[in-house]
């Protein structure tokens, strides 16, 4: 879930991250606010780039700012209708701007944070054509940015005294906001610091786990709320029925899902394999109907649902189950619950399933039921591309 700026900002201020003073007007109330002057206006919408698509302007005076407000709140910007603007103080002193930017790598498997002198410009540009201008640190989520790994970071770029100081503070604040909310990303670009050594978060980006929002009741609550500009894509009724296939029950994870216009029906997972279940079936020449995540020993209710749920989509001929070698999911339970999806949609197993692949955890009896619905499975033996390529020519055949 990507955050609104204003969304953001205010999440940074509860933090003690300082934040240009604003007002979030709408077409509505514009008119009757008190608002400062000069001011940077700012379409309110979850996605970058607004600058060059005139989502972010100055005024000087309160007749361009009725101006402008008007002409931003009746216009769409990046493919969004502007419903809100956010109206901030423009700082007239900065001296420097510098971005910190916290996200995962997912190849260390660790949060990394980033650091760079050049702020308000985009950090993938900066790092290609001037990697030494941006400095990297990993660090774990158990001890988070710690003030003198920040320390560390910013003084190797030349900054020192009270600046090194500031920032390596805001920097730590970042890394425990970003932990606490469970983002993805967090970003502040730029980070103003003026004349007087203030320093202030014209801009900043949150995105937080979807899977997480439960935690954070606050943010989960503007997730539901129709009024809120969200994303672009929408989920279809397919996937939402998914989800509520999902909330069965506490057990395991069978319902993450994303729908697609093909023919074969997916039930796939187990530690990133999921992904390369899904590429590998495209790489054959197959036309996946979803993408799906199914792991956790979830049981044979939720898979049983979720096989039905694929099936009832008009236009899939065929389902794949493919997973990862397995220890926390249970072959039997996974074969059980697709068998019987398959049978309450009216469907035969044998002619249905174009390939079973979970080998692990009670296999042999998982593989017992199979075989007594006359269903051909794999064992370890074969590679999950190789299953995907079984499904795509059994489909094709």
């Amino acid at each position: 879930m990507r955050l609104l700026e204003c969304e953001s900002k205010g999440i940074l201020a509860k933090k003690g991250i300082p934040v240009p003073s604003g007002v979030l007007v709408s077409r509505n109330d514009f008119k009757r606010l008190e608002l400062p002057i000069p001011a940077i206006l700012k379409a309110q919408i979850p996605i970058g780039g607004r600058q060059k698509a005139g989502g972010v302007v100055d005024v000087r005076d309160k007749k361009e700012m009725e101006t402008k407000l008007e002409q931003m709140l009746s216009s769409r910007v990046r493919g969004y209708r502007v419903h809100e603007v956010l109206v901030e103080e423009k700082l007239m002193d900065i001296s420097e701007e510098f971005y910190l930017g916290i996200t995962y790598d997912t190849v260390a498997k660790l949060p990394v944070a980033i650091f760079s002198r050049e702020g308000g410009v985009d950090i993938e540009e900066l790092a290609r054509k001037n990697p030494e201008s941006v400095k990297k640190r990993h660090f774990s989520i158990r001890t988070g940015l710690q003030e003198f790994m920040a320390r560390e970071m910013i003084s190797s770029m030349g900054i020192t005294g009270k600046s090194l100081l500031g920032l390596s503070n805001i920097f730590s604040l970042l890394s425990e906001l970003f932990l606490e909310n469970d983002a993805t990303v967090a970003e502040i670009n730029p980070l103003a610091q003026t004349i007087g050594g203030k320093r202030v978060a014209l801009d900043c980006h949150l995105e937080i786990d979807d899977d997480a929002l439960f935690r954070n009741r606050s943010i989960a609550d503007k997730a539901k709320d129709s009024r809120r500009i969200g994303g672009k894509r929408k989920q279809s009724d397919f996937e939402k029925k998914a989800v509520e296939i999902d909330s069965m029950d506490q057990r395991g994870v069978a319902g993450r899902l994303i729908e697609f216009d093909g023919n074969l029906g997916l039930i796939i997972g187990g530690g990133g394999a999921s992904l390369t279940a899904f590429d590998a079936v495209l790489r054959h020449g197959g036309r996946p109907a979803n993408y799906c995540e199914i792991g956790g020993n979830p049981s044979v209710l939720k898979t049983k649902e979720l096989t039905k749920l694929i099936l009832s989509k008009p236009g899939v001929e065929k389902i794949a189950v493919i997973m990862n070698i397995v220890s926390n999911t249970r072959v039997d339970l996974m074969a059980r619950g697709v068998i019987k999806g398959i049978m309450e949609a009216g469907r035969v197993p044998s002619e249905t399933l174009a390939v079973f692949r979970i080998p692990g955890a009670w296999e042999e009896e998982g593989f017992k039921i199979l075989s007594k619905y006359g269903v051909d499975y794999c064992d370890r033996t074969v590679s999950i591309d190789e299953a995907a390529r079984r499904a795509v020519e059994k489909l094709t055949s």
